[in-house]
């Protein structure tokens, strides 16, 4: 008689010879608001969720984008708010403290730990010898974390620090490309058992394809295949009032964020959210257009009509439905307001198969 395969000796054995390996899935359990409900949609399924913890998630964008505001703001303190200590490494030199206390961050050394760093090799050691004194601590008494990077566009090779102090400013050979590869695909593989998060901003270029006019992200297209969550974030001006009103001054900035890639929701969806220089960004911006994109909110003369679950119509104007009552009411009842229908009168739903249901919500 066959010997039974002890499958938890293998998966023990295995573990314990590979370095670097972890056994089972690693689905997260943490997941960071963005501070736009329409955006944690696009990128996660979910209007209450965003980034999660054990992934790597990147912001791309011109300068003036917003994604700062979105990672090193948003990200930064929905996290504190769930008790998750924040690593923030500034590149760029722009952090100041007073900018991120404006946007509700707790920059105390007990919540945030606000590192300097220009060079990419210093980065990555920074992140290993962190996930090494992680990996040694017992496991009930590992923090939640998150390392936000702004930005991996303004990180340096040692050539490019080499060829400024030789005076001879030469392209770097294609090395940064292959480090900042090096340093996401590096990451990605010591966080994934673990509740930490990397998010990153970084820089695009416009594109020169007629075919494919989407901006470009700096850094490599394997940069993009290690990373999670890709955001790409095109700056947009705004010129109406607090009450909507189209205006000729700028009144701040229209983020239009497309997630180009996400395993969480449908890829290549997008959104324009509005961030006013003075009262900063309202989390129901770019709602109402999503809606009416997904056939929720329809037009009925010059109010928009939504039917709720219960068959009762509520018909506003557009600016009342700004009003967070109303648009929570539709985010409570999106899932069951967009479910498939499956028609009963042909399919008895105790009897039936996941064919037979699948069939019967082709057909409708």
């Amino acid at each position: 008689m066959a010997k039974s395969f002890d499958v938890s000796k293998f998966r023990k054995d295995l573990t314990k010879s590979i370095s670097g390996m972890s056994s089972g899935f690693n689905d997260p359990t943490d997941w960071i608001s963005t501070g736009s409900y329409a955006l944690n949609y696009l990128i996660s399924g979910d209007f209450h969720k965003g980034v999660p913890l054990g992934k790597v998630t990147v912001f791309a964008g011109e300068s003036g984008a917003g994604k700062s505001y979105f990672c090193s703001g948003n990200v930064v303190k929905h996290a504190q708010d769930q008790g998750i200590f924040v690593v923030l490494i500034d590149s760029e030199n722009a952090l100041d403290e007073s900018w991120l206390q404006a946007l509700d961050v707790d920059t105390s050394e007990d919540k945030l730990l606000k590192l300097n760093m220009s060079m990419i090799d210093d980065v990555a050691k920074t992140i290993s010898t962190f996930i090494t004194d992680f990996k040694a601590m017992d496991e009930e008494d590992r923090p939640k974390v998150l390392f936000v990077i702004d930005s991996l566009g303004m990180l340096l090779t040692p050539t490019d620090v080499d060829q400024f102090n030789k005076g001879d400013m030469k392209g770097d050979m294609g090395r940064k490309p292959k480090a900042l590869t090096s340093l996401v695909r590096n990451t990605v593989n010591m966080i994934g058992s673990l509740n930490v998060g990397l998010v990153c901003t970084n820089h695009t270029y416009a594109s020169q394809d007629m075919f494919d006019p989407d901006d470009k992200i700096s850094g490599g297209s394997g940069f993009i295949y290690a990373s999670s969550i890709v955001v790409a974030m095109k700056k947009l001006k705004l010129k109406e009032d607090e009450a909507g009103n189209k205006i000729s001054e700028v009144m701040g900035i229209r983020a239009g964020c497309k997630v180009m890639k996400t395993r969480y929701a449908k890829p290549f969806e997008g959104v324009q959210v509005k961030i006013p220089y003075e009262t900063g960004m309202n989390p129901y911006s770019g709602l109402i257009e999503l809606f009416e994109k997904k056939g929720l909110l329809t037009k009925q003369g010059n109010r928009l009509k939504y039917v709720n679950l219960a068959g009762e119509e509520v018909l506003e104007y557009r600016k009342a439905w700004m009003v967070g009552e109303k648009l929570d009411l539709i985010m409570s009842e999106y899932d069951e307001k967009t479910a498939p229908v499956v028609n009963t009168d042909e399919v008895d739903l105790e009897q039936a198969t996941v064919d037979q249901i699948e069939e019967a919500t082709a057909n409708e």
